[in-house]
């Protein structure tokens, strides 16, 4: 009526490798979604804004961190600090990395007179 320990002890042993295998399962299948849903499109994106920030030439218009938007004025080589004019006449430095968009001009929607 009892089963012996000795075949207690055996089942456990068999299925020892195969039941490990079935309790990591999910923990990997957690990390790989996380991965290709987060950290993945993260990386793209501070790449994307790495080239963004090196491209950055004078007349670019940007939005700081900060939501200021400016006209680059003068862009330092050597360093991290970039002129951008907020105002007539008013111009600031601000560190390179701060900036976090390049305001791209957009076509106008006007129709065609017919």
């Amino acid at each position: 009526m009892f089963i012996s320990p000795a075949y207690a002890q055996d089942a456990a042993a068999a299925g020892g490798a195969t039941a490990m295998i079935m309790q990591l399962a999910p923990l990997i299948l957690i990390f790989v979604v996380f991965y290709f849903l987060l950290i993945r499109p993260q990386q793209k994106r501070a790449k994307e804004h790495r080239t963004m920030l090196g491209g950055l030439k004078r007349s670019d218009r940007v939005v700081t961190a900060g939501g200021i938007i400016g006209t680059v004025t003068k862009v330092k080589d050597g360093t991290e600090e970039v002129e951008v004019e907020i105002a007539p006449n008013v111009r600031v430095n601000v560190v390179r990395s701060t900036i976090s968009t390049l305001v791209r001009p957009t076509a106008a929607n006007d129709s065609k007179p017919g």
